[in-house]
């Protein structure tokens, strides 16, 4: 009997791939949906750094969007038409100017926002190891998450074949160069979250994230 699905969570979406590339700086596999927060690198080859996040809009809620079946609020954050009437924690956050390189939903499905020579708006002000402005030198991935929830079967799959995909087009990329947010935005960030499974990330990934 399998178990059940919690009503927040969408079932595993049957299109996911179990293994990605990178072609052209896009994911092969993800949707594709150009963010305009992003901008050049100041360096395109000084990819160093990988920055997990967790997002959801309304937190911690994860209802599939009313205006859109395949879409979600994520997508109008990113893409600058998050509607401030739809909800009261919107109008706080409409008019930013964010964005991530990739997201990756409850069911595992992934959308790609900016190429990944491109630089997305995900760390703000942020630090790694004595380096600041994080997002000169990382790709931000998102998951469809929160800080009081566990993450799902699904998006630690996906995440892994993608970190793996990331890892083998990238050679400036480390397993051991993967932190949250929390990390490197320290005091200000919470996320990924308690419930985020470093140790299971490290044993997937060889032991060395």
């Amino acid at each position: 009997m399998p178990a059940p699905v919690r009503v927040s969570d969408r079932p595993v979406a049957a299109d996911v791939p179990s293994s990605f590339r990178v072609c052209a700086h896009r994911l092969v596999g993800a949707a594709y949906r150009a963010s305009p927060n992003c901008d050049a690198r100041a360096d395109p080859d000084d990819l160093s750094l990988i920055v997990i996040h967790n997002i959801s809009l309304p937190p911690d809620s994860y209802a599939t969007h009313p205006d859109a079946p395949d879409g979600s609020y994520i997508d109008d954050l990113f893409l600058n038409r998050l509607d401030a009437k739809c909800h009261p924690y919107f109008e706080g956050i409409a008019a930013l100017r964010v964005s991530a390189h990739l997201c990756i939903f409850r069911d595992g499905r992934i959308v790609q926002y900016v190429p990944f020579d491109q630089r997305a708006w995900h760390a703000g002000v942020s630090e790694w190891q004595g380096r600041s402005r994080c997002n000169d030198f990382s790709i931000g991935i998102e998951l469809e998450g929160s800080d009081v929830r566990p993450f799902t079967e699904s998006q630690y799959a996906a995440l892994t074949a993608t970190i793996d995909a990331l890892l083998a087009a990238y050679p400036t990329l480390r397993a051991d160069a993967i932190t949250g947010h929390s990390d490197i935005a320290p005091g200000r960030k919470t996320d990924p979250g308690p419930y985020f499974d470093w140790p299971r990330l490290r044993d997937a990934l060889g032991g060395a994230a």
